[in-house]
């Protein structure tokens, strides 16, 4: 069962269920596609929705970060649902020790001593990350950053 499928059949089960956080979330989820489908003249893959699935996630993250900073755990706390709905459909992104054992390896071969060199050193991995599966960025950045401090 494809994504677009998942989450109308989900859809379903959540109005049947009334869960209305998830079902909310769904809507927003499906809007999203729709819009992008609209503006692109032509129905997303497989790869499309996993895209706008990753940025829909990618604006929940960076909303908690801001809504917290704030002291707004009102706000924050939606956020955080619809972000637990939306990740349930994405693949399972890489962890730390994944990224942090490839980068080791990436500064070893391009030969990396210091933060200047950082570019360098992403550019060859973010390839090599994308082959293993999807990888939160800032989350790549920093490791780098780390092992060449």
């Amino acid at each position: 069962m494809g994504i677009r499928e998942e989450i109308s059949a989900d859809l379903k089960t959540a109005m049947k269920s009334k869960d209305t956080n998830t079902r909310d979330t769904l809507r927003l989820i499906n809007a999203a596609i729709k819009q992008i489908e609209v503006d692109g003249g032509k129905a997303l893959d497989e790869a499309g929705l996993e895209a706008v699935l990753m940025k829909q996630a990618k604006q929940r993250r960076e909303s908690i970060s801001e809504y917290e900073k704030a002291d707004r755990s009102d706000l924050a706390d939606p956020e955080k649902v619809e972000l637990a709905v939306i990740e349930k459909y994405l693949p399972q992104m890489l962890g730390r020790e994944e990224i942090e054992a490839v980068a080791k390896e990436v500064i070893g071969e391009t030969g990396a001593d210091s933060p200047k060199m950082m570019g360098a050193v992403m550019g060859k991995l973010l390839p090599k990350l994308k082959a293993m599966g999807p990888a939160d960025g800032k989350l790549v950045s920093q490791i780098v950053r780390d092992l060449l401090s």
